[in-house]
């Protein structure tokens, strides 16, 4: 896979930057001096993306003694200059270098791992990038913007053998994995049902929700790149930093943008890391007058259909299906989401005593989701949230989109991961890119 843009030639650009795989200038602290971290085991570290997410994911990565930031990207020139003086600032130096084009940085070979925290239309071409330049990745949910970008991410991940740990980091939490750990467990016996409790609406992020009217891009932004293979429309502050996830041209809305946690969490207690649903049943659709500057649905609600007949409810906006992830067995159910932990069985609820539970199926735990990744780079074995496993939990959400949109249930099969006789509705599985941009 190759990713080309339009200011130059991915191999022009290579060339003249080759410099850039010449050593940098280290401080005395990162090569072992005063009772440091050695170079042995400090994993160099780039990233992508100063809106939301990114200050507090590189600051976590920043506080690791064994991680060292040593660049970052971003095509607004302010939240460059605010990633690159925060970096700095930790570090007491000017050694982080800043980047405007992604490939550019990607080319530095002495860069160990990247951490992307990017609109959801460019999730594919940078992590394909990532990929195939030896870096291992943190990368943000949900896994990209379609199933089609979904596939070439986890195809370059494997082809290329790199650490990928997605930002769900709900499996790092104690509460969640034992609420995993007693469905995978048999503890509510035979699972029958599952809800997906997601938000609804619209949440002004940026604080730049009314300002909708059409206007030049400020000169700090290079639009044209934020842009990048979505296709271009006119600028409007409100849908652009922070809020972009409320307009399909780039983003999910609240469907895509939380099915990476509570269905990566619902899962997780399934056994379906692997697998997915056969049947998406469209029940309701809200979404906003076309003329609206934010377009993604602000209500929503679909049934899946898994293996052995257990039924799965998505929502968002419904007073029935609770904010969360919920289980309902035979002889039981449980019930999880941040901050709240409620079961059929009274002795679950207490903290203490859940922990104290000898699981007959213990999952995957974490010294933290931050942590976790660093050590996963050092031993090369997988991070609780890899790539596949971030791929399969957000197929629901496409798959309940696409369904939205066309009005109609769909079949799935999960194993070739086909919308089964459907032509229409399987042209949602990818989306043309604007020119110049590939992801082949």
């Amino acid at each position: 896979m190759k990713t080309s843009g339009s200011s130059v030639s991915r191999r022009s650009f290579l060339k003249s930057s080759a410099v850039l795989a010449a050593p940098l200038v280290i401080p005395g602290s990162v090569l072992g001096l005063n009772g440091q971290t050695a170079p042995s085991n400090k994993i160099t570290m780039a990233g992508a993306g100063w809106g939301m997410q990114g200050p507090g994911n590189m600051g976590n990565f920043m506080n690791e003694d064994d991680c060292q930031v040593v660049a970052f990207c971003d095509v607004d020139k302010e939240h460059l200059k605010q990633a690159t003086d925060a970096i700095n600032g930790r570090y007491g130096n000017q050694d982080a270098k800043g980047y405007h084009d992604y490939r550019e940085m990607m080319a530095r070979t002495d860069i160990d791992a990247v951490m992307l925290a990017l609109p959801d239309n460019w999730h594919g071409l940078v992590s394909v990038e990532a990929a195939n330049t030896k870096k291992d990745i943190f990368g943000e949910k949900p896994l990209a913007r379609t199933i089609r970008e979904q596939q070439a991410i986890v195809k370059a991940v494997q082809k290329n053998g790199r650490i990928w740990q997605t930002g769900s980091w709900q499996r790092s939490v104690d509460d969640f994995r034992l609420a995993a750990q007693i469905v995978r467990s048999g503890m509510i016996g035979t699972l029958k049902e599952v809800h997906v409790g997601l938000p609804a609406g619209h949440s002004d992020f940026a604080g730049t929700g009314s300002k909708t009217q059409v206007t030049a891009p400020p000169a700090q932004l290079d639009y044209e790149m934020w842009i990048g293979p979505a296709q271009m429309e006119d600028y409007i502050e409100g849908r652009v930093h922070k809020n972009w996830r409320w307009n399909y041209n780039i983003g999910g809305g609240q469907l895509l943008d939380w099915i990476g946690h509570h269905c990566d969490i619902a899962h997780w207690g399934m056994d379906m890391d692997n697998g997915g649903p056969s049947e998406i049943k469209p029940v309701q659709v809200d979404f906003p007058e076309s003329t609206a500057v934010w377009n993604t649905a602000t209500k929503y609600r679909t049934e899946l259909t898994y293996p052995g007949g257990v039924k799965m409810t998505i929502a968002g906006g419904h007073d029935d299906i609770r904010g969360g992830t919920k289980w309902i067995g035979t002889d039981g159910w449980v019930w999880v989401d941040r901050g709240g932990f409620e079961a059929s069985n009274s002795e679950w609820n207490d903290p203490k005593k859940r922990r104290a539970i000898e699981y007959k199926t213990p999952l995957y735990t974490t010294p933290g989701h931050f942590r976790n990744f660093l050590d996963c780079v050092k031993s090369r074995k997988p991070t609780v949230t890899p790539v596949e496993t971030a791929h399969h939990s957000a197929i629901p959400g496409h798959l309940s989109l696409i369904a939205l949109k066309v009005n109609r249930t769909l079949k799935w099969d999960a194993a070739r991961e086909e919308i089964i006789g459907d032509e229409d509705a399987s042209k949602h599985l990818g989306r043309e890119y604007r020119g110049p941009w590939k992801l082949a």
